[in-house]
C-alpha cells in the first residue's frame, strides 16, 4: 500500500519498550502514541497526550518502527482513533508485516479498523466519569482477535463491569476481557480476591510498565 508524505500525523511520542497491558504483556513493543483525546477520565494517566505533538508523515512514522526492532506495534493515545489517518498508519505497518495493536477508549467507532488489526477496546466504568461515552455497538462487532478493557476505581466499578460483560457475554466472543485496578487506588489483591470469589470470566490485568519504572514514567 503506498502512501503520500502528505500524509500526517499529529505523534505525541514514539518509543521502544515492554508491553505492559493486554494479553500481549511482556513483548517487547514499539508504541505510537497520538496527540489528542475526547475523553477526560478521572484517573487518566496520559494527559500529556491531549495537546502539543509534531506532526510525522506515516512514512516516517513506519522508517522509526521498522529501525527498534520489535515486530509489535502498539498504536495508543491519546484516543488515536480522533485522526482519521491511523487507518492509514495501521494499513502500512501491517503491509509491513507488522502485527499491531490498537488502544482506544471505547468512545469512537471501531467497525472501520482492519480485521488484521488487534482492537484493545475499553469500556469505560461509573468511577472513570466517563461511562455515558461507551459506545455500545463496539461490543457488538468484537471477535476473538479483540480484547475488551475495564479500569476500575472501586467495587462498584468491579460490580458494574462484571455485570456489563455477562449480559454482553463478552468472555464467549473476545481473546480476553480484562479487569485492571486503578494503580494507587484499587489494591490489586482486593480485586483479585473479587474475581476469585465470584468465578468471574475474566483476567486480571496490572500495568506492568508501572511496577518496572514506576507510575509518572513516560516513555516506557
Amino acid at each position: 500500500m503506498l502512501i503520500s508524505r502528505a500524509v500526517r500525523l499529529r505523534i505525541t511520542e514514539v518509543f521502544n519498550s515492554i508491553q505492559g497491558e493486554s494479553t500481549f504483556a511482556g513483548r517487547p513493543s514499539v508504541f505510537v502514541r497520538l496527540t489528542g483525546c475526547d475523553l477526560r477520565c478521572a484517573w487518566c494517566d496520559s494527559t500529556y497526550t491531549f495537546t502539543g505533538g509534531e506532526w510525522r508523515s506515516i512514512e516516517e512514522l513506519v522508517a522509526q518502527v521498522d529501525a527498534f526492532g520489535p515486530r509489535l506495534v502498539c498504536v495508543t493515545g491519546g484516543e488515536p482513533l480522533l485522526q482519521a489517518n491511523v487507518h492509514a498508519l495501521m494499513a502500512q505497518l501491517l503491509d509491513a508485516g507488522f502485527e499491531v495493536t490498537l488502544e482506544t477508549g471505547g468512545q469512537r467507532d471501531v467497525s472501520m479498523v482492519d480485521p488484521r488489526v488487534h482492537r484493545i477496546v475499553d469500556m469505560k466504568a461509573p468511577g472513570s466519569g466517563e461511562a455515558a461515552r461507551n459506545l455500545w455497538s463496539n461490543m457488538d462487532v468484537l471477535g476473538p482477535r479483540d480484547e475488551v478493557k475495564c479500569v476500575l476505581a472501586s467495587r462498584d466499578d468491579y460490580l458494574w463491569a462484571l455485570e456489563r460483560v455477562r449480559e454482553l457475554g463478552l468472555h464467549g466472543r473476545v481473546a480476553a476481557v480484562l479487569f485492571s485496578p486503578v494503580h494507587g487506588r484499587l489494591a490489586p489483591e482486593d480485586l483479585a480476591a473479587w474475581i476469585i470469589a465470584d468465578g468471574a470470566p475474566v483476567r486480571l490485568q496490572l500495568q506492568l510498565h508501572k511496577y518496572l519504572w514506576g507510575a509518572d514514567a513516560r516513555g516506557v
